[in-house]
């Protein structure tokens, strides 16, 4: 059972004049692993559209509950930039193939945290290497290994992507799809280039972004579609911390109605 705790510890010691303050300590605690981890990781899938938050969201997410986090857009990201870099033609394996290798053999953190990843052109390149079927199976198996290899401390695992729920990890504990209206979408995307001062028009943000569902839903090896056991999740109106707050307390609701089969986790308590 996911049990969300908060408390406070204080404490007060005298101080000039018999005047005293106080010390305050806030604490959460989300996650409680059940007794058989060894044999029990809780797997959660992330999917959506582009911009949709479902990124942010699922790094929040792990975060929260003290689980891994893996990107699965990053590892299409760094091939793409690879394979702009080695001027391939992005639609074609041929091409795209060296770009693969050298990804594979030099994947790391720090290339999947590498800026030049969020590039607008690096974007649209990620949306055709991810349409050929070579490089979802090759990148398919580094997501699998990733969600069923984790350390014996990390209780689970939050993924993100487009086919995680659907194809990477279809039996996932938990499942969300995070959408959100195309123009609020591309609003969003519009203010992180600003902010990140580079140039950028909301009509041509717009239309990358229509151009790029287009592709994600039509693609013929896994196209962007909701499991149908995913949570729905429209973050339209919704500020980064009430989707959060939302998805806890779908986590924590399913967890509880799961009491019965997982009783190790019914009968945890805080600490």
């Amino acid at each position: 059972m996911l049990i969300i705790y908060e408390g406070f510890i204080k404490g007060a010691h005298a101080a000039d004049g018999g005047n005293s303050t106080m010390s305050i300590l806030t604490f959460r605690k989300t996650d409680f692993i059940p007794d058989n981890a060894a044999q029990q990781k809780i797997v959660i899938a992330v999917d959506g559209p582009a911009a949709s938050g479902k990124g942010t969201l699922a790094k929040k997410m792990a975060e929260r509950l003290g689980y891994a986090h893996l990107d699965s857009g990053a590892l299409y990201r760094a091939v793409a930039m690879t394979a702009l870099e080695i001027g391939a033609d992005c639609n074609l394996f041929s091409d795209v193939e060296p770009a693969l290798k050298i990804v594979l053999r030099n994947l790391t953190p720090e290339l999947l945290s590498c800026p030049d990843l969020r590039t607008p052109e690096v974007s649209e390149a990620a949306s055709k290497v991810s349409a050929i079927p070579q490089v979802r199976d090759a990148l398919l198996k580094h997501q699998r290994d990733f969600a069923h290899n984790l350390p014996a401390y990390v209780g689970g695992v939050v993924i993100d992507g487009r086919d995680i729920g659907t194809v990477v990890c279809p039996d996932a504990d938990i499942k969300f799809f995070v959408t959100a209206s195309v123009e609020e979408r591309a609003r969003r995307r519009y203010l992180e280039l600003q902010s990140e001062k580079k140039e950028a028009s909301f009509v041509k943000v717009l239309e990358d972004l229509k151009a790029r569902d287009h592709r994600d839903t039509t693609r013929k090896v896994a196209p962007l579609v909701a499991a149908e056991d995913a949570y729905i999740l429209d973050t339209t109106t919704l500020s980064p911390s009430q989707t959060l707050d939302e998805t806890i307390s779908v986590i924590r609701s399913r967890f509880l109605s799961d009491s019965a089969e997982y009783p190790a986790k019914a009968s945890q308590k805080a600490v």
